[in-house]
């Protein structure tokens, strides 16, 4: 194992105990969603004064070059091990991952504390998903923090996955369709995974959860005032301290851990536009559609006469092994007002002047992001934990509107012009400055995000 780069001088020396500076070992699942917030937390910490080791596995594997304050130590996954590359094998692939990567880590953990000695380990973060890791550190004495980079909402779903089998709100039935969850307002039944899908789900909320129960603690990427009730369920229901730390991207500082390239010649064009007027379109790192679907987007978007800045990824459209998957007329028709490219950086996209909607996947890395620009969204959630931050997104928080059932170019032309122009649009923005100006109060001075995180450097420093 390679020496650990030489300490760099801290903003500040709440990690020095014992006249020794501390480490705090990370391990993240290994998807861009979950990348970000992980290394956002490191970014944090290491202002703080934390030495950061951060094990991955090759897949996805961050780039030391990016990070060179940062020990990188990779846990090899053994031939044959899942890779995974599609959302209809996500599930099944993260329960694979750990396992298979549960032996490495063992090994590889050990030889970090020895190396470090035990007491210079303040702890390990690692994601919720990835139970057997949770299990190997409590083994070796090692305190875990978990970290959730959802939704504290998603998290209360997930704990109450026993209780929606018992009453039968799972499996799903037909004439079940909407019916509201009455015990979490304001989820409804929706028509989601067959019987195999909800069996893996269900396998991997009951990994997930008790690493959560059994850890030293929860680390949540939100705030207190978007999701005061939520957090305060959790507290309730869970014998672990709860820190709510977030956003992250408006407390860490800057870091680079995309994994596509982004392209940044889209901010330069959108300085060509009117405040507000512009939809940027993504869907994410991982959410696919079909070529159907990509037609009817287009040409819903190119009906509604609004400029447009469209990430298209590799590999985002089913089936389509080029790049040219648009339907014919498609980029003559929205050439002078629309941009489309292979990925952008998104948080200066969503801070742009000339931003003024974003259609997005409601994954919760885009989700906070959106609502901490107060940059209102039209919601087309795919899996997992998007359909709860889309129902929140209208009907709780009330900053987008959901863009439900098949995609059809006049409803997706419509919808956008009841985001971008119409007064239902007006309404759902305002309403989104003022969510921005209340997760700027939490983020800022004595805000309660910073507060938490504050409690958190405590707690990590008493383990």
């Amino acid at each position: 194992m390679t020496p650990p780069p030489a300490p760099t001088m801290a903003a500040h020396s709440n990690a020095v105990h014992g006249g020794r500076r501390q480490h705090v070992l990370l391990f993240p699942l290994p998807y861009q969603g979950h990348i970000n917030p992980m290394f956002r937390l490191a970014g944090l910490l290491h202002a703080h004064g934390f030495a950061i080791t951060v094990l991955h596995t090759q897949f996805n594997a961050p780039d030391p070059a990016r990070h060179p304050d940062y020990r990188f130590v990779p846990v090899p996954v053994p031939d044959g091990s899942p890779v995974p590359v599609a959302i209809e094998d996500v599930v099944a692939q993260i329960l694979e991952l750990g396992v298979a990567c549960e032996a490495a880590f063992r090994d590889r953990l050990a030889s970090v504390l020895d190396e470090y000695s035990r007491d210079a380990v303040a702890c390990l973060v690692a994601d919720t998903h990835l139970l057997p890791i949770f299990e190997v550190a409590a083994r070796l004495s090692v305190p875990t923090l978990a970290l959730r980079t959802g939704s504290a909402a998603c998290c209360a779903c997930l704990l109450a996955y026993p209780m929606l089998f018992e009453k039968s709100y799972l499996p799903v039935q037909e004439s079940q369709r909407d019916m509201p969850v009455t015990e979490l307002p304001p989820y409804r039944v929706r028509i989601g995974e067959d019987d195999g899908g909800l069996r893996l789900v269900r396998e991997l909320i009951s990994r997930a959860m008790p690493a959560v129960k059994t850890s030293s603690g929860l680390i949540l990427n939100t705030f207190d005032s978007l999701e005061r009730r939520e957090l305060e369920g959790l507290r309730r229901g869970l014998a672990v301290p709860v820190f709510d730390i977030g956003p992250l991207h408006k407390l860490s500082p800057a870091v680079e851990s995309s994994l596509l390239l982004p392209d940044r010649s889209c901010l330069e064009w959108l300085d060509a536009f009117p405040p507000e007027s512009v939809l940027y379109v993504s869907f994410g790192s991982v959410a696919c559609m079909s070529p159907r679907d990509l037609v009817e987007t287009a040409w819903g978007i190119a009906g509604s006469g609004v400029p447009f800045l469209w990430v298209v990824r590799p590999g985002m459209v089913n089936g389509s092994a080029d790049d040219h998957r648009f339907p014919e007329g498609f980029e003559a028709a929205t050439r002078e007002r629309g941009k489309v490219v292979a990925w952008a950086p998104q948080e200066e996209a969503l801070r742009h002047r000339a931003v003024g909607g974003f259609w997005t996947h409601c994954g919760w890395n885009s989700t906070a992001e959106s609502v901490c620009e107060g940059v209102p969204m039209l919601c087309r959630p795919s899996f997992g934990d998007q359909m709860g931050n889309a129902r929140y997104v209208e009907h709780v928080w009330r900053v987008g509107l959901e863009v439900g059932g098949d995609l059809e170019r006049g409803r997706v032309e419509a919808a956008i012009r009841r985001l971008m122009t119409d007064e239902d649009g007006a309404e759902t923005r305002a309403r989104a400055g003022e969510v921005k100006k209340a997760a700027a109060k939490c983020t800022g001075e004595a805000g309660s995000s910073r507060l938490a995180f504050d409690k958190l450097i405590t707690h990590m420093m008493s383990l």
